[in-house]
């Protein structure tokens, strides 16, 4: 009898022990997210080192021998030397493909004065195309050695120039000193030369500028034509095809097209 009471007393306390079911269900509740957590850190770590064999893969690979330069085009080359090209574009020691920049080509190849601008075009797996833009000879001028040079429509010096060459020559008038100065101060003489049109730019031997701006042009007659300013080209050279066109100079005259509307023609002085 006593032992059934006492039997019957302790059910309540072992039923006591058991977690209640609310209490079972938000245990498991914080595990759940836990149990997420960790499969995803584990997943993202593998995704991590997988992108990571992969990267140090590529690099590998495209590195190697194969994906390397072994042929080098220049288009577009004239004036420079194919040789001193490469050499100084830095495509010469067989730099990785992968490596290779066209501003940085661009860059190397700053220091030759004829090459303008350069586009690099990759053919894989090992060759470069490498087209060069060069700048254009509109003229010709003396150095103060009196070396006679190329000048491009910015009046840089591009490099030597033959006796021959037909090309208009550029004179500066009123020289402040020893330096170049068609990039400066005669600017506008090489910026005429630029301009010049068909109808008569093979007549031209000479385009002077003085310290004032403004320029003249001498021809192979010779006549001489003033434009002043180099502005209004347009209309300026129209009047004087108009008037090689329409009308009788002589060696010496010199023609006003400074208002293009309103042309002045001096004869030559006689002594």
């Amino acid at each position: 009898m006593s032992r059934h009471r006492d039997t019957l007393a302790g059910a309540p306390a072992r039923a006591s022990q058991r977690p209640a079911p609310k209490q079972r269900e938000g245990r498991e509740a914080l595990r759940r997210p836990r149990r997420r957590l960790r499969r995803l850190t584990k997943w993202t770590l593998s995704v991590g080192l997988l992108v990571t064999a992969l990267a140090f893969g590529a690099q590998w690979t495209l590195h190697q021998s194969f994906l390397r330069v072994q042929h080098v085009t220049f288009v577009g080359l004239r004036h420079e030397s194919s040789s001193a090209v490469l050499a100084a574009s830095g495509l010469a020691s067989h730099p990785a493909m992968i490596d290779v920049n066209g501003a940085t080509v661009k860059s190397n190849l700053s220091s030759f004065t004829w090459i303008n601008a350069v586009t690099v075009t990759k053919h894989w797996p090992n060759t470069v195309v490498v087209s060069v833009h060069e700048s254009v000879a509109v003229a010709v001028a003396y150095t103060a050695k009196h070396v006679l040079e190329f000048v491009d429509d910015t009046g840089r010096e591009l490099g030597p120039a033959p006796l021959t060459e037909n090309l208009p020559t550029l004179q500066y008038l009123h020289p402040t000193g020893p330096t170049w100065p068609y990039a400066r101060a005669g600017k506008g003489a090489a910026y005429v030369a630029s301009q010049l049109p068909r109808a008569f730019s093979s007549q031209v031997s000479v385009i002077s500028e003085n310290a004032q701006g403004d320029v003249t042009l001498q021809m192979s007659t010779p006549v001489s034509f003033i434009l002043g300013p180099a502005t209004n080209l347009h209309a300026k050279f129209v009047a004087i095809a108009s008037v090689i066109a329409h009308s009788t100079l002589v060696p010496g005259d010199v023609v006003d097209v400074t208002v293009p509307d309103e042309l002045a023609v001096t004869p030559p002085t006689t002594s």
